[in-house]
């Protein structure tokens, strides 16, 4: 992206809050954010995320900071959550480098739950105001009609392209886990192989802490044992792979989960498989997530108690 196709505000934003202008750009997303990787005049490289502000921004931004202040391996932001009209922005630092770890085996499942069991072990002493509303991948607790979020650019579109299985399946999953009353916690609610890094067998970098939620410990896990392998388009881990993450997330926590949570597991990783096969179906992408998902729901369900 050139310099002058910047956003209007950024320059300026920089300048202010950065203590210098763009004066290259190192690179260019947008999903459910606007990311710039930025090099400063005077040579600093930094990375700029600004969102659409519903209130969740700075309670992510403040974990982040805390995890990455105890050492663990994600950017540390540079500035708190600053608005710019209706965005809600910061910077952070760059951190380039390590290699995505692909592939659906219960050893990478091993090591993958791992990371994650440490990641929530952290954010366990970590105090900010619950990050809502939840990303819509694991916001099964929404009070709209229907059994999806109300997501305009989702909902706009023709929903019979989406199957009977899928909705059904995300229609008894979301009974199962809004039937369970388990305490919430702060977790990771994108835990996927493209936003990990690793340097050999050490994970160097988490990346996505605008996807903090606030749900029970086991939904946030099950979500994870079934996205930890998505490098790409979402896709949905085999059942055995799911089952490894389960239990070594367990033992590394020190913690058996109840019969109870760990139907709420397996509900919560058919939920937001779900959730991503009908945006794959909307958006007329892959639909190799939505094979997976046909392939297992059956035996998810029985899992779930759902």
């Amino acid at each position: 992206m050139p310099l002058d196709e910047l956003p209007d505000w950024l320059p300026a934003w920089c300048l202010d809050h950065l203590g210098g202008e763009p004066a290259g750009v190192l690179f260019q997303s947008q999903q459910v954010s606007m990311v710039f990787g930025l090099r400063l005049a005077g040579g600093r490289d930094v990375v700029v995320k600004a969102r659409a502000d519903d209130g969740r921004a700075a309670s992510c931004v403040a974990a982040q900071a805390r995890l990455a202040e105890r050492g663990f391996p994600c950017a540390r932001p540079l500035t708190p959550v600053v608005g710019v009209g209706a965005l809600a922005v910061h910077a952070e630092e760059y951190r380039p480098g390590g290699e995505v770890l692909r592939g659906d085996s219960p050893d990478i499942a091993l090591r993958c739950a791992e990371v994650f069991a440490r990641l929530m072990a952290e954010l366990a002493g970590v105090a900010v105001a619950p990050p809502l509303p939840n990303p819509p991948w694991v916001r099964w607790d929404h009070t709209d009609s229907g059994v999806w979020p109300a997501i305009d650019f989702l909902g706009s579109r023709d929903q019979s392209v989406v199957s009977e299985q899928i909705v059904e399946t995300a229609e008894r999953a979301r009974g199962r886990l809004l039937a369970a009353g388990l305490p919430c916690v702060l977790g990771h609610a994108d835990f996927e192989a493209q936003n990990l890094r690793w340097q050999g067998w050490q994970v160097w970098a988490v990346h996505d802490w605008d996807s903090l939620a606030w749900q029970p410990e086991s939904a946030l896990v099950g979500a994870a044992s079934g996205s930890f392998a998505s490098a790409g388009p979402p896709t949905l881990a085999p059942i055995e792979s799911s089952e490894a993450f389960l239990v070594a997330y367990q033992d590394i926590r020190g913690r058996l989960f109840t019969a109870v949570e760990l139907e709420i597991a397996w509900a919560a990783s058919l939920w937001m498989a779900a959730y991503n096969a009908r945006e794959m179906a909307l958006r007329g992408g892959t639909l190799a997530g939505g094979d997976a998902l046909r392939a297992q729901a059956a035996e998810r369900l029985r899992r779930a108690n759902a």
